[in-house]
């Protein structure tokens, strides 16, 4: 096992561990790295050579292949119980940024992402999701505040990739497809595998018009459990069936939900296809998307903790 984290100027000699977490429903990846806080018996002096800002990438892997496991910014730094925590923040960093208020009227979602990017200068927008607002208002807010209304609103996959905002109704983008199997390289599972005949539910989304009135619509099985979701300033009917539609998707479906904890390779990422194989229970093999990747690494190992959302396969 090898490492090779470059933080502004420098290269991180000793490492305690760090985890690195990317997912498609949060809007920032994020890493966390954990150094010792002294080294041959002096403490260290982090904060004479890095601070907030500086451009963090981080390697690791075995025998020398270490591919790229994070690129971001120093979000900040603490000392906690003998040890110099480094937290750090993907492109997102550069969202926290101050926009101009205002109010922008009957706007798609790409066009108010739109404004926010020409705003913000120096991204691009990969933007698939049709949802529109009757009303958005900007008042105090930063790029980092309007992408996680946006994103609590739609139910969309927001994230970055590099310096590309993308922006997909769940599950429309699936990368490439990577096995599991459950006698070979998974170390530990949590998943629970349950029947779309146990799993009935109706989603009801309420909007209101520009007079106030409220605009509902329904999809589900009635007599499943409820979910009620309210988003004002939004009543255009198609608009409100897609919120619906993708709480739905995120629910109804046979097979496991939870995580399970491999290796560092097989590499993952979020949107990738996780195919599960179990030789003993072959009904239960199938193929889910990645929803979330936490890795760990550190001196006692690497491991990947993948949690996986509907099965696609």
């Amino acid at each position: 096992m090898d490492f090779d984290i470059r933080i502004g100027q420098f290269r991180v000699g000793m490492l305690e561990s760090v985890v690195v977490k990317s997912s498609v429903e949060s809007l920032a990846d994020t890493a966390t790295i954990t150094l010792p806080g002294t080294e041959y018996n002096r403490a260290l002096k982090v904060e004479d050579r890095i601070k907030e800002g500086d451009a963090v990438c981080i390697r690791f892997g075995y025998d020398q292949e270490l591919p790229i496991e994070f690129e971001g910014y120093v979000e900040s730094i603490s000392t906690d119980d003998g040890s110099i925590r480094i937290k750090c923040e993907d492109e997102i960093y550069r969202f926290r940024k101050d926009l101009a208020d205002t109010v922008l009227s009957n706007v798609t979602l790409q066009e108010l992402l739109e404004h926010v990017l020409r705003e913000l200068g120096g991204f691009t927008l990969s933007c698939d999701y049709d949802f529109r607002y009757d009303k958005f208002t900007i008042y105090q807010a930063t790029g980092f505040d309007v992408l996680k209304k946006v994103q609590e609103e739609t139910r969309a996959n927001i994230y970055l990739k590099g310096t590309t905002l993308h922006v997909h109704p769940q599950y429309a983008e699936i990368g490439r497809k990577v096995v599991y199997d459950f006698s070979m390289n998974v170390e530990k599972s949590d998943l629970k595998y349950k029947d779309a005949r146990q799993r009935k539910f109706l989603v009801v989304v309420e909007g209101t018009d520009k007079a106030g009135k409220t605009v509902k619509v329904m999809k589900g099985t009635p007599g499943g459990d409820k979910l009620s979701i309210k988003i004002p300033g939004v009543s255009d009917v198609q608009t409100l069936e897609k919120r619906a539609e993708e709480e739905l998707k995120i629910r109804a479906y046979s097979g496991y939900e939870g995580n399970f904890t491999t290796w560092l390779i097989p590499r993952i990422e979020p949107t990738d296809a996780a195919e599960l194989r179990d030789r003993d229970y072959p009904y239960k093999n199938g193929t889910y998307y990645s929803i979330t990747v936490e890795t760990t690494f550190a001196s006692s190992g690497g491991s990947r903790k993948i949690t996986i959302g509907k099965r696609i396969g």
